[in-house]
């Protein structure tokens, strides 16, 4: 069903109720938005559940401040907001809850691989083992592919139009940015354990990685 059928019958205005509890619901609408979408849900969206010319931002500030305390939390990443639980709770988590394939579960070499892509998309296989001095394995990539972490971008205009790899919006929600903007500069990263390549200022893993290919 079309998000445009689906909301014919919701009243947004909800004139029948007092104005704070015409905030709250629609509050209360907003989080069950997020908390029922699978990826971040942007502005025009939860647009659609609250009254014309309402403020998603301020409702989503209030929402914010009435979960403070609780072990999750609004996040703006990848464009829109999601619900998630707060970092301080990610060691409980992985201790006693089924996170299914939530877990990234990278190696160091294919965060570093991730990382090249990420700040010299779109590039072809070709273009990583220059960044790397090695070939890039298929099943490398297939890791990151299987878990929507890169995408296949515009074939390179090179002979035989090899395919390319974009980062995606899961990368940006796994790694909490916003955009590509978002991305830490070069210094950040090299206090992260990555160094700036000798020749093309490409940053590359730092020997104190322990990688396995």
């Amino acid at each position: 069903m079309s998000k445009d059928h689906a909301d014919q019958g919701l009243d947004r205005e909800l004139e029948d109720l007092p104005t704070d509890l015409r905030w709250r619901e629609w509050m209360r609408r907003i989080e069950a938005v997020l908390f029922a979408s699978a990826s971040p849900v942007p502005r025009e969206d939860l647009a659609r559940v609250v009254g014309q010319g309402v403020s998603v931002d301020l409702l989503i500030d209030d929402l914010m401040a009435d979960l403070e305390g609780l072990s999750f939390e609004v996040a703006k990443v990848a464009g829109g907001w999601m619900l998630r639980t707060r970092p301080v709770y990610a060691a409980a988590i992985r201790t006693a809850a089924d996170v299914g394939d939530q877990d990234l579960d990278l190696r160091d070499y294919d965060v570093a691989v991730l990382v090249a892509i990420a700040y010299h998309q779109p590039i072809t296989r070709d273009g990583l083992k220059d960044i790397f001095g090695k070939e890039i394995s298929r099943d490398l990539i297939g890791r990151l592919h299987a878990r929507g972490l890169i995408g296949t971008g515009p074939r390179a205009p090179k002979r035989g139009a090899p395919y390319t790899f974009v980062t995606t919006e899961q990368f940006l929600v796994a790694f909490d940015l916003e955009t590509l903007q978002d991305l830490p500069d070069r210094e950040q990263l090299a206090d992260a354990g990555f160094a700036e390549g000798p020749e093309d200022g490409s940053m590359v893993p730092s020997q104190s990685f322990e990688f396995t290919s």
